[in-house]
């Protein structure tokens, strides 16, 4: 897969609601995010995105791409996300995994919050 549809599907995911999920995210998942339960399975995560208004503005920073085995894909990067008056900042890193041809889905996604990135509401 190549890095500009990489860094769409992603945003898909920050952007997008539990329908994307449904797509996008594999059923064996593990998603590591700064909010309880903090280890995260993928019913987990659909039902917490589902519940949560979607950002309405995503930039990502400091992309990283590396590509350790055929068939799998793992990206790191920060990222700024908006909705309304509210603004996230974490550092995030997903591993994507080939199911078959074009078909690709999230095995792995965590979110740190560095100390110094505050949330602003």
């Amino acid at each position: 897969m190549e890095n500009e549809r990489i860094w769409a599907m992603e945003e898909k995911l920050w952007r997008g609601g539990d329908e994307v999920y449904d797509r996008l995210i594999d059923e064996n998942v593990v998603m590591a995010l700064p909010a309880e339960p903090f280890l995260f399975s993928r019913d987990q995560a659909k039902a917490a995105v589902k519940d949560t208004p979607r950002w309405e503005e995503v930039h990502f920073s400091e992309q990283k791409v590396t590509r350790p085995e055929e068939g799998l894909i793992v990206i790191g990067y920060h990222v700024e996300a908006k909705r309304g008056e509210e603004t996230y900042r974490c550092v995030a890193s997903s591993t994507l995994m080939r199911r078959g041809h074009e078909d690709w889905t999230v095995v792995s996604h965590s979110q740190l919050v560095p100390p110094t990135a505050v949330v602003d509401a």
